[in-house]
């Protein structure tokens, strides 16, 4: 293997000495076809470079060579110097003299290339001789080469805003963009002021006016007189502008509409959209007329979708269900455009359904529902299942929901299991906001096998129903049963805390033929190891042992129809995405702060301070930010899993003890459920003491453990801890896991992630310091530490947050493993009032 390896590598070196000598020879040399044997080394080069092999020892070679008037030749050595330039500055230098040669050649394809190649060496120490040769460029003749310019102009300020300011390189972009014939010139200069200007603007007040006058009557104007010269791209650059732009009166949006009407019927889907934003935010205050603004942008981008590729039906597909979502009945008549047909990739298919979803009212239902009913038989199983779903969703919304009913029901009966799991789902919803359907729908889903169910989802909407209804089965006392005894064997933590509460429903309306799966369930639970489960076993068993009667009231009270479902998206993040009209927040369907880097982020970007941490015990008013994880630290911020020891399965994590099931339980009785009730201590206000006749009717055994043992003492943290982040990693590595943890957040502490600063301020007010943290929406990384207060034990903690679950996922790991349960309740406890007022 490595002697291949070694032949390989020799082989390599051998060809590129070869090219470097066939270079050298060529290099001097004026006799005929020279330029030909040149491009067939220059390209043998640019292939080796392509695939990974280092010809960076050719460059003296190709740089000596480069003096010719063949553009291809020119071509081809500034991509392998733009190559090279970046990663070897020192080679760079050599390059400087033939490009600034090159800047000033006859050939104006020349000169912008070659001043193009010497703006995109991004090299830090050659910022002087730009100055030079990006000043003439702007003065060029030639159009090329002051288009290229312009942009050089930009790159310059990313390499030194210094330089490029004090050359007044803006000032002249200003003067090219109001007074240039060339509209490419123009738009490459409104484009690069707009970047500078704007970074230019948190420092400089000039800059900040300048930037606002972009925005002004007069620019705008000069920009739309001239609308039609420009480039596609041009165009929608100049209507992002307009977007902007507030008129003075309703007779000012009427004549910028009037004179970008004929944008609408452009033949470029971009442009399209671009117009149809400027009409959307010019009549944002007109009411009215923003609705016939709907009516007139429908059918050119209705167009649009059926005229373009896949990929741009898809962009305006998206758009327009950012309008239908706005106002459906607009577009409520045009529902057969978003009939998939049969060779549209799978996501624009997909996107239809939700747009018919949408569309759907009671003039359509019957026919929007037939056409979705057909696509559940398609081979394409992700397409059926979204169809299904959307004929669930459209019953919800209260159309025609008897005929829907019916064909979910059919669809109960199909013999396939995907449609049968996704039907059972709708189902479920169905009977949540329906119950009067409950007698149809149990008759089918009775002579559904549990057996036959493998999708979670499906399977705990399947056991919802058998709990809830568990008295019009006749079966469903043991068809839970039998669910209980494969407890070992259901994977899906979803499904068991659906189980548990199924039977405890089964339970109170059928008690002597499910007190013996209550048990086992109860039992099950308790030992279970994810902490929900756990944590919801040992809450009904309390409840139980407490008072049946009360347990029922909670666990199965009398419920109501539910009437709306909760929307996944909030209001205001609709109408952030609507004010992104036209970018790629439409088709993400999210916000742009929610999928772009920090400095890429517009108003809505988190703070640079992630937080505060103490550094020096004795001055606790001093605070630093806490550190971002460097270059030697990503390994902890990018590891989610740890090949560790873990917490000892049977502790659960708990410092609750669990009773075993001993399998031999009272034979069943008729007692009534509310003879079970334990009774209270009267005016003492104390709990009721516990007794064990919950246990023994239910076959659970607290005789091991029973005995009462002491508390141990309240875990106190020292509010001043101090860590450096070396020593952090150190003991990260070293110690084991003392504890691994789910926990929920909620929904006002997930909201509050939105400036991760506040969560470690808040966990610093609880003694818990933040050394480094990470990430952005929707997974958060946070690593804490903490120490116990006079003593030198540590506890350091990761702590991942996924703000899309509500769950944060808790490593922990101690010097003192014994005290981790406590310090495990002490961060939960603080971690759950995040967020609270």
């Amino acid at each position: 293997m490595n002697d291949d390896r070694g032949y390989v590598n020799f082989n390599e070196k051998s060809e590129v000495s070869d090219l470097k000598l066939q270079l050298r020879q060529l290099a001097g040399s004026r006799a005929p076809g020279t330029d030909d044997s040149k491009r067939d080394l220059f390209k043998k080069v640019i292939s080796n470079m392509t695939i990974g092999i280092d010809v960076s020892s050719l460059f003296g070679e190709m740089v000596m060579c480069s003096a010719t008037s063949d553009i291809v030749l020119k071509k081809m050595c500034y991509l392998y110097v733009g190559n090279y330039a970046k990663v070897n500055p020192d080679l760079a230098l050599l390059t400087i003299n033939f490009l600034q040669r090159d800047c000033k050649d006859q050939d104006p394809m020349i000169r912008g290339l070659a001043l193009r190649s010497l703006c995109s060496l991004r090299v830090a120490n050659l910022v002087e001789y730009l100055v030079g040769p990006l000043g003439s460029g702007l003065k060029d003749n030639n159009s090329y080469v002051r288009t290229v310019a312009v942009i050089g102009v930009l790159k310059l300020y990313h390499i030194s805003a210094t330089t490029c300011i004090d050359a007044d390189f803006p000032e002249t972009l200003k003067h090219l963009m109001l007074n240039d014939q060339d509209t490419q010139v123009v738009a490459n200069c409104l484009s690069a002021l707009q970047e500078i200007w704007t970074l230019e603007s948190t420092t400089s007040e000039e800059a900040a006016r300048e930037r606002e006058n972009l925005h002004s009557k007069p620019y705008v104007y000069y920009f739309l007189n001239r609308i039609k010269e420009f480039s596609e791209w041009a165009q929608c650059l100049v209507m992002e502008l307009v977007a902007k732009y507030i008129p003075s009166d309703n007779s000012e949006i009427f004549d910028i509409m009037n004179l970008l009407e004929d944008r609408l019927q452009h033949a470029n889907g971009a442009v399209v959209l671009a117009t149809t934003k400027v009409f959307l935010h010019l009549t944002l205050s007109m009411a009215d007329v923003h609705q016939q603004v709907y009516e007139r942008i429908k059918a050119p981008l209705l167009t649009q979708v059926s005229s373009g590729s896949p990929e741009q039906s898809y962009a305006i597909l998206s758009h327009l269900h950012l309008l239908v979502m706005r106002a459906p009945y607009i577009f409520s008549s045009d529902y057969k455009h978003f009939y998939c047909q049969y060779n549209e990739p799978s996501y624009v298919k997909k996107l239809k359904l939700e747009m018919l979803t949408a569309v759907a009212n009671e003039s359509n239902t019957y026919e929007i529902v037939t056409e979705l009913c057909e696509y559940a038989a398609n081979v394409d199983i992700p397409i059926a299942r979204e169809s299904i779903r959307a004929v669930g969703k459209i019953a919800l919304q209260q159309y025609d929901v008897n005929a829907i009913v019916d064909r979910l029901l059919q669809f109960l009966e199909m013999e396939k299991d995907y449609v049968t799991s996704e039907a059972l789902v709708l189902v479920k919803d169905l009977l949540r906001k329906y119950p009067q359907w409950s007698q149809d729908c149990i008759a089918v889903v009775g002579n559904i096998s549990s057996n036959n169910v493998q999708e979670p989802k499906a399977k705990a909407a399947l056991i919802w129903m058998l709990g809830e209804y568990s008295q019009d089965m006749h079966d469903a006392p043991y068809v839970l049963e039998s669910l209980v005894e494969n407890w070992d064997e259901e994977h899906s933590a979803e499904v068991r805390l659906h189980l548990l509460t199924a039977v405890m429903k089964c339970f109170f309306k059928r008690p002597p033929e499910t007190q013996k799966a209550l048990g086992a369930a109860l039992a099950a639970g308790l030992a279970d190891f994810h902490q929900d489960v756990h944590d919801r076993a040992l809450f009904y068993y309390r409840l139980l042992q407490y008072n049946v009667s009360v347990a029922e009231s909670v666990v199965n009270p009398p419920k109501q129809a539910v009437s709306v479902f909760a929307d996944t998206q909030s209001s205001e993040v609709k109408d952030r995405i609507f004010d992104e009209f036209n970018s790629l927040s439409v088709v993400y369907q999210k916000p742009s702060y929610m999928f772009t880097d920090k400095e890429h982020r517009g108003t809505l970007e988190f703070s640079d301070e992630l937080g505060n941490l103490s550094i020096n015990a004795e001055t606790g008013d001093s605070v630093v930010p806490a550190q971002r994880v460097e270059e030697n630290d990503k390994d902890l911020l990018l590891s989610t899993t740890e090949k560790d020891d873990v917490r000892d399965p049977g502790s659960n994590g708990s410092a609750y003890n669990a009773p075993s099931y001993n399998g031999s339980v009272p034979s069943a009785t008729s007692q009534p459920l509310a003879d079970l009730a334990f009774s209270s201590t009267g005016a003492t206000g104390q709990a009721p003491a516990p007794g064990l006749a919950i246990d023994d009717l239910l076959g659970l055994d607290f005789s091991v453990g029973t005995a009462t043992t002491p508390s141990p003492p309240p875990l106190t943290l020292n509010p001043k801890a101090v860590l450096d982040p070396g020593t952090f990693q150190q003991k990260w590595r070293q110690l084991p896991i003392s504890l691994s943890e789910e926990y929920s957040l909620s929904p006002l502490g997930i909201a509050s992630l939105v400036t991760p600063n506040a969560l470690l301020r808040h966990m610093q007010s609880h003694s818990i310091q933040c050394i480094a943290s990470g990430g952005q929406s929707p997974n958060f990384k946070f690593f804490f530490f903490a120490q116990k207060a006079e003593e030198a034990s540590i506890y350091l903690v990761e702590c991942i947050i996924n703000t899309s679950s509500a769950k944060s996922q808790i490593k922990i790991k101690a010097d003192d493993q014994s005290s981790s349960q406590a310090f495990s309740t002490l961060f939960q406890s603080a971690l759950s009032k995040f967020g609270l007022p």
